[in-house]
């Protein structure tokens, strides 16, 4: 009987829902130098949010440098007390919403490189690390979401112009009326 149960225990574990964290970045992440940028970073995971969670952001320059702290977060927001990154990080997350995302502040061209955001919400403590890779430059490119911009704005000021038109045009054409108008009642008078 206990072997039974034994079995049945090990087969009811394996139906368990694996704990592992889900993370959820932009993976690519192009901003202007001198601007700030937000560095967003989100999750899911089988276990609710509490005092346990624990996330930490790290860098690893472009040109192949070692890793560098950015910031940490446990209960409260720790930022960098030296290094590159202190006095240019602050936390923009709100973790009730499995948001754990950070602000970085006056771009350089030296933050060029990868951003890893983990989170650990024991028990689900495992999951892929999240990467952002920063490309920090001179001045955005053109974008899809520019050119559909470009196209909504110029469609509504097209027809702005045309509803104007139509308006002058049938303005002028009224008068025009009124004007014969009077002209046959003078001309009968």
């Amino acid at each position: 009987m206990r072997a039974v149960l034994f079995l049945l225990g090990i087969q009811l574990t394996a139906l368990w829902p694996i704990a592992a964290v889900e993370i959820y970045t932009p993976r690519v992440l192009e901003a202007v130098n001198g601007t700030d940028v937000r560095l967003k970073c989100t999750f899911s995971s089988f276990a609710p949010v509490g005092d346990t969670l624990t996330v930490t952001w790290n860098f690893r320059p472009r040109d192949g440098g070692s890793e560098q702290f950015v910031f940490y977060y446990h209960v409260d927001p720790f930022r960098p007390m030296s290094g590159r990154f202190k006095d240019r990080v602050v936390w923009d997350g709100n973790p009730e919403r499995y948001d754990v995302s950070i602000l970085l502040w006056k771009l350089q061209f030296d933050d060029n490189g990868t951003y890893t955001c983990q989170v650990k919400n024991p028990p689900d403590v495992d999951g892929l690390i999240g990467e952002i890779q920063l490309s920090v430059v001179h001045t955005v490119r053109f974008s899809e979401i520019h050119f559909l911009a470009l196209a909504i704005g110029s469609a509504c000021a097209l027809m702005v112009i045309i509803v104007i038109v139509v308006v002058l045009f049938q303005h002028f054409r009224k008068k025009r009326r009124a004007e014969r108008a009077h002209k046959v009642v003078e001309i009968k008078s």
